[in-house]
């Protein structure tokens, strides 16, 4: 016979807040911003009309601007992950004694993710200005002058030059999760590797990177959310110019609501950018479950 547990009262009685809270903080803004995402909403009038699908069909085929902004967020996220990953792992490996000097640089690496984004936003705003910046006098104090550039004035290169920036501010923060994953491996197993003639490339192949799988995981889900919130960082730095080159899907969802007043179009961009959200989240967990079975 099949038994049925029977939820203990008590427990409902402590999920109920936190359901409710859920459903009217989480899920019924959801069903809003598809609601308005079919009206021409301003956003501060009281009355809209109903325009259909008529905000999709002008952001799928007529926005340059929105398709220019989720191409930024897919290059900012692949680069951000990807640099990140590979920066953190290289310092949790070379910091992974728990020696002085270690342990001042893991808190030199790390003191950037205490400050706001904000405050590392106008702190490289500051490095790349091309005028008086740190970038540019130290190139042309190196004899690379001819190097120097309007770093965020380039429309082309402006979306990777802020991806260094978000790389640097959280590379610490992830080195940390490295080297908690690194103390998990055991010695003997370099020993062991070292006795049958492993150098230091095949102890990491065979032995460092297959078993820091699970903090990779976190890692790369941890950034590719970080990505995605970027707004104050690239807000507080370019606002998406020069000429919406920066613009990824947060700020120009903002830039629609509260510059533009467009709600409506805004909501619809939001209803989009879920979608997004939601493909790359079952993207990373197909990926989980491959990497779970090959380290299992």
């Amino acid at each position: 016979m099949r038994l049925r547990r029977r939820l203990d009262p008590t427990v409902i009685a402590f999920l109920i807040p936190a359901a409710v809270i859920y459903l009217w903080f989480v899920l019924w803004p959801v069903v809003q911003a598809f609601q308005y995402s079919l009206t021409d909403w301003d956003g501060l009038s009281a009355t809209f009309d109903w325009v259909g699908t008529a905000n999709y069909q002008n952001l799928l085929t007529n926005d340059s601007v929105f398709a220019k902004a989720v191409g930024n967020s897919l290059a900012f996220m692949l680069v951000v992950v990807i640099g990140q990953t590979i920066l953190s792992l290289a310092l949790a490996i070379a910091l992974l004694r728990s020696s002085r000097i270690s342990i001042f640089l893991r808190a030199l690496f790390f003191f950037p993710t205490v400050l706001s984004s904000v405050s590392v936003a106008f702190i490289w705003s500051f490095i790349y200005d091309p005028t008086f910046g740190l970038a540019n006098r130290l190139l042309a104090a190196v004899g690379l002058g001819s190097w120097q550039q309007p770093w965020l004035g380039d429309q082309d290169m402006a979306i990777y030059y802020l991806a260094i920036v978000q790389i640097w501010f959280h590379a610490g923060q992830m080195m940390v999760v490295y080297i908690a994953g690194l103390q998990q491996i055991p010695q003997d197993l370099y020993d062991a590797a070292g006795l049958d003639g492993a150098g230091r490339w095949q102890k990491f192949r065979f032995i460092t990177f297959p078993l820091v799988q699970p903090a990779t995981v976190i890692v790369v889900a941890y950034t590719t959310i970080q990505s995605f919130k970027a707004f104050d960082l690239i807000w507080a730095s370019t606002q998406g110019g020069p000429n919406n080159a920066t613009h990824i899907l947060a700020t120009l969802i903002y830039n629609s609501a509260f510059r533009n007043f467009e709600m409506g179009y805004a909501a619809a961009q939001s209803v989009i950018f879920m979608i997004l959200i939601a493909a790359i989240t079952l993207l990373q967990r197909k990926a989980v479950s491959l990497v779970s079975g090959r380290v299992d």
